[in-house]
């Protein structure tokens, strides 16, 4: 599931979606909001270009409008379903989560939207 070369595991771990090989990003730890999309111009290891054209990531904010609104569903689902919670109660809920999530969906929709444009290429090799 999580082999080199899956669209998955470049989209969860980070990795250059073409070699797959060293990260994208120059800071690991999504905590630090400072630094949370710092991103190498180039790989180290195949030299693509990351910033393919100017505000190329733009994209990435309808990716990461699914994916907050993914995450939103789900927790009013989780909250007001199954914990039987007013509908304050779910509201808050969905705010602290997104409030949490932020970091990691921040990366996650550019992890996305890069894998779509770009393709593993197994025949590289460096």
């Amino acid at each position: 599931m999580l082999k080199k070369g899956s669209k998955l595991n470049s989209i969860l771990t980070g990795s250059c979606p073409k070699c797959q090989k060293e990260s994208m990003y120059k800071e690991k730890n999504r905590l630090k909001l400072t630094k949370i999309l710092s991103m190498n111009d180039y790989c180290g290891h195949c030299g693509l270009k990351y910033q393919i054209e100017p505000s190329f990531f733009y994209g990435a904010m309808y990716v990461s409008y699914g994916l907050n609104v993914a995450v939103g569903v789900a927790v009013f689902i989780i909250s007001y379903v199954f914990f039987n919670s007013s509908l304050k109660q779910a509201f808050i809920a969905i705010i602290i989560s997104m409030v949490v999530a932020f970091p990691y969906v921040m990366r996650l929709s550019r992890n996305i939207y890069i894998n779509l444009f770009v393709t593993y290429d197994e025949n590289f090799k460096q």
